[in-house]
């Protein structure tokens, strides 16, 4: 949150109120990646291809993560990574098939 100006509440107590002509708290500030072109992506249970699917994105689509945990290691269209991304709750996606432009970690480990 950013705030431009703090103003005394000016009832003797010391208090101070925000005042702002933008408070950076909104949508617009949140980062969506798109899954990898002219592909459908598995969204799993867990972070690996051995726990359940439980639906799949189109192609097109894009995704917030929330964190990144390590799991089972896949290929995809950008390289090999044992990283998964959590895009909800108990919801996740390879990042090999995210373009994320990075070959690490862009958002914090899950805990």
């Amino acid at each position: 949150m950013s705030v431009d100006q703090l103003t005394d509440t000016g009832d003797g107590t010391g208090k101070e109120t925000a005042t702002t002509a933008s408070v950076a708290m909104s949508a617009s500030a949140l980062r969506y990646y798109a899954v990898a072109p002219g592909h459908r992506l598995n969204v799993r249970s867990g972070p690996g291809t051995g726990y359940t699917v439980v639906r799949v994105l189109p192609e097109g689509a894009k995704v917030l993560i929330n964190c990144q945990t390590p799991g089972t290691r896949v290929t995809g269209p950008y390289g090999t990574s044992n990283i998964w991304d959590s895009i909800d709750s108990g919801e996740y996606v390879s990042d090999a098939y995210i373009q994320t432009g990075s070959d690490g970690y862009v958002r914090p480990r899950c805990s």
